[in-house]
């Protein structure tokens, strides 16, 4: 029986995942499960899984999970501190899918004690990844990407390095907004941003499929898990999502992952590796399907990608300023605040200013220099959107 624990258990990559391991409760122990504000669907998973642990980022429901989890001999906690501690408690597998920055430190506290991490959480690579990737190689851990394009583009590998590869391709439907006229992008809504065409996905991670951050993070992840350079890699809209990416290697083969846009594909995966196991997805009809299309992406409707690239050349602490300048700008809209096309315009004036600090381009080699970087970025973010300079 192993042992897994679950950062970000109520999310959508957090139910997906309890969904395979509630199909097999026989092979799996629940050691940890956490969460956000959503203390009901906690609790409840708490007690179907027999969780040992329950922890909520939020400390001021730690009182609400205490009373929902009375009697059920789950453990209960609260906080961030309460998560990092929870990241540290042994498991022979740890699915990272916190959203946003705060994934990053329960993610190196797996990988610190040598646990295998499943990795779902983007910010980790995109804003430390030298030191994430060292550390797991130092102490022995096993990351296993979790991102369908990064899980397509490990089993295309099929063992190869990555100095066999020509280049890759990460696909992208496109998004809420790929057939709009540019002209109406500016006065895009939260609530039309918030619908996938094909994904049924949480808010900010749809939303940032309409703008392409969620891309650009996935290209800075494949250079840094991967280690390709930032010519290697490519995108295209790939509109059925049926294609999740393409490794051309060297001989001029390319191989491909296909399957139905269904996250379980890579949960999946990452729970059973190295075997392949059922997994309950849609299978692939060819003919139904009848043909695949593709299409080049347009930089002036997906400002995101061209940032992506700058920050893959710029290296240092530029990712941790990207995701940060990212989510400030995220809060933002979905709060009224500002545009749907300003986005990228924060992102890339944040950038901009934060590369004129020192520190900006050294290396993401220690947690520390991550989190000032990242705190400089979000105050430096707010202040530009305060001050209309963007």
């Amino acid at each position: 029986m192993r042992s897994v624990a679950i950062f970000g258990a109520t999310g959508s990559i957090g139910v997906n995942t309890l969904d395979l391991i509630g199909r097999a409760p026989q092979d799996y122990e629940v050691a940890v499960l956490t969460g956000g504000r959503n203390t009901a669907l906690l609790a409840e998973q708490a007690r179907r899984h027999r969780a040992k642990l329950a922890v909520t980022a939020d400390e001021s429901r730690y009182t609400e999970l205490k009373e929902l989890l009375s009697g059920s001999g789950t453990e209960v906690a609260a906080g961030a501190e309460a998560i990092r501690e929870a990241a540290e408690r042994p498991s022979d597998w740890t699915m990272s899918a916190i959203v946003g920055a705060a994934g990053l430190v329960p993610s190196l506290a797996t990988v610190e004690r040598g646990g295998a991490l499943a990795l779902a959480n983007k910010e980790s690579l995109v804003c430390a990844g030298p030191l994430l990737m060292k550390t797991a190689e130092a102490a022995g851990a096993e990351i296993l990407p979790v991102d369908s394009e990064h899980s397509a583009i490990f089993q295309c590998l099929g063992g190869h390095t990555s100095e066999t590869v020509e280049s890759v391709t990460i696909t992208a439907s496109g998004g809420a907004f790929r057939d709009w006229p540019l002209e109406k992008l500016a006065a895009a809504s939260v609530s039309e941003a918030s619908t996938h065409p094909n994904f049924a996905m949480g808010q900010r991670i749809t939303i940032d499929s309409a703008t392409m951050f969620n891309k650009a993070m996935e290209v800075i992840e494949a250079k840094e898990f991967f280690g390709f350079e930032a010519d290697q890699i490519n995108v295209v809209i790939q509109r059925e999502q049926i294609i999740h990416a393409l490794v051309t290697f060297h001989d001029g083969a390319m191989m491909a992952h296909l399957g139905a846009p269904d996250m379980r594909h890579a949960i999946g995966y990452a729970l059973h590796w190295p075997e392949r196991r059922f997994v309950p997805v849609e299978r692939v009809d060819l003919i139904k399907l009848g043909q695949l299309t593709f299409a080049a992406p347009d930089p002036a409707r997906y400002p995101a990608l061209a940032l992506a690239d700058e920050v893959m050349r710029s290296g240092g602490l530029s990712g941790a300023v990207f995701n940060a300048a990212k989510e400030i700008a995220l809060d933002h809209f979905i709060a009224g605040k500002i545009g749907f096309t300003d986005m990228a315009r924060v992102v890339a004036a944040t950038l901009s200013a934060c590369s004129r600090e020192s520190g900006y381009g050294t290396a993401a080699d220690s947690l520390e220099k991550v989190l000032q970087m990242d705190h400089f970025a979000r105050v430096t973010a707010t202040e530009l959107i305060a001050r209309h300079q963007i």
